[in-house]
């Protein structure tokens, strides 16, 4: 078989990388003793950020191997890139232990915490670390498997089938293991900054943020692969008007999710279910509240409602980089009123953001890098590659015969 391509990475886009990284980290360092009631909250947004990104991505992998989608097989290696930046999310997650004292009421004076359901017990922080750290150990274990088993099969021919059903395995393992844990995540990490408020909802609206994420990622990437020149069997037009249905589909799944839980939390007048709306609401919050909904549904509900513009390039691009902006002001919006009266946005906020995406950037091409931008040895494009012979050589005997 022919040698796929792979992507090149320039130096240039390196060191400017390395550059931002290098400048969030000294303002972060700094925040953490001169401001650490500003700077910790920023560190868990755009570590959850960073996280959700790696995991949404392996769910998209994952959901595509179960449910047999053949359009996205050339593009596997884009998810498992993303994915392959849970590695350093963990990093990220884990040493918010720090700053714990300081993000977390429960940590500060678990004592005030209601006894009902054992919250108290629940959130104890010895107990919270040792979930945190299980939780990515499976993530990470999972994920390092399905990487594995995909570049074996690049290697390996005769066990593709084998490797093949290895895939499906890992996939089908993972999805299980996410639905579990994510939602004990979303409860310990985000929910538990407001430990007196509780939505039923709340796990699966984060979960529908999160996947939007990462299919605006993934179509991001791809249209800056097709952009760059990258050649038709990487990435073609008909995923590309795929990619653009599924972001039209799930932006507004996240919308329907939102508009339940808040309507059914404003229509139940419950007074503690309504105090975290009630704040997120007031003269100070209610701009960012609404510009949440216009960004995260509007913008990609009008500008790929026509068919032709889920096949734009263009289009796909403006629309996955306000969704993946739009993902961390929803984030935002879920995390700092927990802190803060009035909305902290500043420069220090926007250092330590730029620092995680130019980490984010790094993890990616690096890990894009490493292996054929397409799969080499996968059954689905072998199976396409095979047909497509068999029909030229049918068209040329064909022409033979009318000659």
């Amino acid at each position: 078989m022919m040698e796929q391509p792979t992507l090149s990475i320039s130096v240039r886009s390196h060191v400017a990388a390395l550059l931002l990284i290098a400048t969030g980290a000294g303002v972060a360092v700094y925040g953490m003793y001169a401001a650490p009631q500003r700077t910790w909250p920023n560190l868990l947004l755009d570590s959850f950020y960073c996280t959700s990104l790696a995991l949404s991505a392996a769910l998209f992998l994952a959901t595509q191997r179960l449910t047999g989608a053949r359009w996205s097989a050339s593009l596997r290696r884009v998810p498992e890139a993303f994915m392959m930046g849970l590695p350093a999310a963990a990093v990220m997650m884990l040493m918010l232990s720090f700053g714990c004292g300081i993000l977390y009421p429960w940590a500060r004076n678990p004592v005030s915490l209601p006894a009902i359901a054992g919250e108290a017990r629940y959130l104890a922080p010895t107990w919270v670390l040792v979930r945190a750290i299980c939780v990515f150990l499976l993530w990470l274990t999972l994920a390092w498997l399905m990487r594995k088993t995909s570049l074996d099969q690049d290697r390996n021919l005769g066990s593709s089938l084998i490797l093949d059903r290895h895939l499906n395995r890992y996939s089908a393992i993972f999805v299980l293991v996410f639905a579990a844990t994510f939602s004990v995540s979303a409860f310990d990490w985000v929910i538990s900054l407001e430990p007196h408020w509780f939505s039923t909802m709340f796990a699966f609206y984060v979960f529908a943020g999160t996947f939007v994420q990462g299919i605006a990622g993934i179509t991001l990437a791809a249209v800056m692969l097709k952009e760059q020149g990258a050649p038709g069997n990487v990435v073609r037009d008909n995923q590309l008007r795929d990619l653009g249905k599924m972001v039209f589909a799930f932006a507004t799944f996240w919308a329907y999710i939102w508009t339940c839980q808040y309507l059914l939390i404003w229509y139940g007048d419950i007074p503690d279910e309504v105090t975290h709306y009630a704040i997120r609401t007031n003269e100070h919050w209610i701009g960012l509240f609404i510009l949440n909904l216009l960004i995260n549904w509007l913008v990609p509900f009008v500008c790929l409602m026509s068919a032709r513009s889920k096949s734009s390039v263009t289009t796909l691009k403006i629309v996955s980089v306000v969704l993946l902006i739009g993902h961390w002001l929803d984030l935002y919006l879920l995390i700092m009123p927990a802190f803060f009266r009035v909305p902290q946005f500043g420069a220090p906020e926007l250092a330590i953001a730029i620092a995680y995406g130019a980490v984010l950037y790094l993890l990616f091409v690096r890990n894009l890098a490493k292996a054929p931008l397409v799969p080499v040895h996968d059954p689905v494009l072998l199976a396409e590659a095979l047909t497509s012979r068999v029909l030229a050589t049918w068209a040329e005997e064909e022409e033979g015969w009318s000659a």
